[in-house]
């Protein structure tokens, strides 16, 4: 893997990131699936990109997901002769605001925005969107907020579409957020169709209290859990309709 180093910086360079941030990232990485091994020192990616170390499996996987660019496209990249440019997808935020006008940056927002199209008016019930245009394999779904889905309005109101990771279905017990957008917040399927909220477990699991906006007029609700409400996954990302 010659030159990784240099093809690595160059990447973390074109997201603006610090070696330090890039640290940080890697940081909440390796809590989210319990492995320091995930996690990369701002020393170490230093003497990565001086092509003084090895790049371990854990590591790339690691620097792939706070890049956002699929693993086996970067491992692609970083080997000689792939002189292609990267298309980064915009899926995690970069440090500056950018305009996306025209040329690759064009084609980027195009696959970093939902698959499917925001329809002409919001559903009266909140929805998973159909999966026809997903990659094969994707663990990632998209659901629609209904008008009737009060549960996050107004922070995320009707029409607003929601990317989710199925494979984060179980309920974090932590509350080490600070605010409101730090929150987890996951898509649930009850007995009566789909909701989108915060949550919080009892001290057995066997209760899940739904937990509104402070300034939504839902109240909160308790249900059997998951005989009578289930985690269909983790919110990622949200894209937030402000008019019909």
């Amino acid at each position: 893997m010659a030159r990784v180093g240099a093809k690595l910086r160059t990447i973390r360079e074109q997201w603006r990131l610090s070696l330090r941030e890039v640290e940080q990232r890697s940081r909440r990485i390796a809590q989210e699936r319990g492995d320091l091994s995930y996690q990369v020192s701002a020393s170490w990616l230093a003497r990565l990109e001086s092509d003084e170390h090895e790049l371990t499996v854990n590591k790339l996987i690691a620097l792939a997901e706070i890049y956002s660019i699929p693993t086996e496209r970067l491992i692609r990249s970083i080997y000689p002769g792939k002189e292609q440019p990267l298309i980064l997808n915009q899926l995690s935020s970069p440090n500056a605001t950018i305009l996306l006008t025209g040329g690759s940056r064009n084609s980027q927002a195009k696959r970093s925005s939902p698959a499917t199209p925001f329809p002409d008016r919001s559903p009266d019930e909140t929805t998973l969107l159909p999966t026809d245009n997903a990659p094969s394999r994707t663990p990632y779904r998209c659901g629609i907020i209904g008008k009737l889905d009060l549960t996050l309005d107004p922070m995320i109101p009707a029409g607003s579409i929601v990317q989710i990771d199925t494979r984060k279905r179980e309920i974090s017990l932590k509350k080490n957020w600070t605010h409101e957008f730090q929150r987890p917040l996951y898509f649930l399927r009850t007995q009566h169709g789909y909701v989108c909220g915060w949550c919080e477990l009892d001290e057995d699991s066997q209760w899940l209290t739904l937990i509104p906006h402070a300034l939504s007029p839902a109240s909160s609700r308790r249900l059997r859990y998951p005989t009578e409400i289930e985690n269909l996954g983790r919110v990622m990302s949200v894209v937030i309709r402000l008019a019909e």
